[in-house]
């Protein structure tokens, strides 16, 4: 089993690296030149070419071979961290980034989308049923690894790096794993020699995926079940910030502690499932837990707007503020591994020819769920204010813990 971890690893380690980038570096840094919470949520539409990954999907099922796909994808990241490195951004525009940079930066989240397509294919074709538990623990750990060197260790050196030097490491890291792929014979294996499925159109291929046995629920759940946490996660930090914590102690706190609290929430959840507890019941324990420590987030945020209340260097406010943002940050990673580990098990119920596609589909449609309300959180608490807010997300995390209540045989 190590034989095949150890590769997959290493490629969703570099896979993380531009979600780091984007979720722990830039926020902070444009939030602190001033930019309103609106604005800086809409830097989450960079991770657009990740909803379109069913465009390519059916490709990388019917088309070349899985080493091919990884090998071509991740190099050519390391061609657009290139580019990068050779274009500093001289002069910000109105958006906080010039339109060059955007453009690049959307190439690397193309990139990426591409090889993770690929990536998840080999991960239900190789993993065994009993390793879909640590394969799963593998996928989010390495993937919040990558994100953790390229967030909030790469926000600590910004004032010691050039964007330059950045790229050119971060480019440097996508030429080693591309010859990784192309070394490691685990990722060698022939394609599945089963019956392959024929060529259907978008709308047929759509309407088959739909009416695989538990995919209709598993949807609706993935839609869902972070509708709240990664709103609450994203726009609390910024809100710590404009309580006056510093941006390179938010940057270590939030970049690399809260998300090594849930690379520790990932691994525990793989641990849990390796011992053969099955994802939907272990998701009705957590879901409620993370319900509790968002309500006590959302208690602590209405306390610190109270007049004459303030984030001192030493008091027992400010550490439960941080200690919730890693609290939050370990329950979330214990969600997102069961929950990932339920995708797999869906999709291992479609045919083999099918499977890319239809653990593609449910993996954009747990990007859209994130996203969608994620990008606006920010315009939310501007026009509504933070309190009314944070409840909304309060009320939005109770959603997924009466869903499960529908979970099918066939997944529960």
């Amino acid at each position: 089993m190590h034989g095949k971890l150890l590769p997959l690893a290493g490629l969703y380690l570099v896979q993380g690296l531009p979600y780091g980038l984007q979720s722990g570096l830039l926020p902070v840094l444009l939030r602190a030149r001033g930019l309103s919470l609106t604005r800086v949520g809409l830097a989450k539409v960079l991770y657009l070419p990740w909803l379109f990954k069913l465009v390519w999907a059916p490709l990388v099922d019917t088309r070349g071979s899985l080493r091919a796909w990884l090998m071509l994808s991740t190099a050519a990241l390391g061609l657009v961290c290139g580019l990068l490195a050779a274009s500093p951004p001289a002069e910000a525009g109105p958006a906080g980034l010039q339109v060059r940079v955007v453009g690049l930066l959307l190439l690397l989240n193309l990139g990426a989308a591409v090889q993770d397509v690929a990536l998840d294919t080999l991960a239900v074709q190789l993993l065994e049923p009993a390793e879909l538990g640590p394969g799963n623990t593998v996928q989010v750990v390495a993937y919040k690894l990558g994100a953790v060197l390229a967030g909030g260790g790469l926000l600590a050196l910004v004032p010691t790096l050039s964007w330059p030097g950045l790229f050119l490491l971060l480019a440097a890291t996508y030429w080693l794993a591309a010859a990784l792929v192309w070394a490691a014979p685990a990722l060698q294996q022939p394609p599945s020699s089963g019956p392959s499925e024929p060529a259907l159109h978008s709308l047929c291929l759509l309407q088959h995926l739909l009416a695989m046995p538990g995919t209709l629920w598993t949807a609706g759940f993935v839609l869902t079940y972070k509708l709240g946490e990664q709103d609450a996660s994203s726009l609390f930090p910024l809100l710590l910030l404009d309580h006056g914590i510093s941006t390179p102690e938010l940057g270590l706190w939030n970049g690399v502690g809260a998300v090594l609290c849930s690379i520790v929430g990932s691994s525990l959840g793989g641990a849990l499932l390796a011992r053969h507890r099955q994802p939907v019941p272990l998701l009705r324990s957590v879901l409620g837990f993370r319900l509790g420590g968002l309500a006590c987030q959302t208690t602590l945020l209405f306390h610190l707007d109270t007049p004459g209340v303030r984030l001192g260097s030493s008091t027992v406010l400010r550490g439960a503020a941080l200690l919730s943002l890693c609290v939050q940050h370990f329950l979330g990673g214990l969600v997102t591994t069961t929950t990932f580990t339920l995708m797999m098990h869906c999709s291992r119920l479609a045919p083999s020819a099918l499977q890319a596609t239809h653990y593609s589909l449910l993996a954009t449609l747990e990007l859209l769920g994130k996203l969608f309300l994620g990008t606006l959180a920010g315009a939310l608490a501007d026009s509504l204010g933070p309190h009314l807010c944070f409840a909304l997300f309060l009320a939005l995390s109770g959603m997924p813990i009466l869903y499960l209540s529908l979970a099918p045989s066939t997944l529960a």
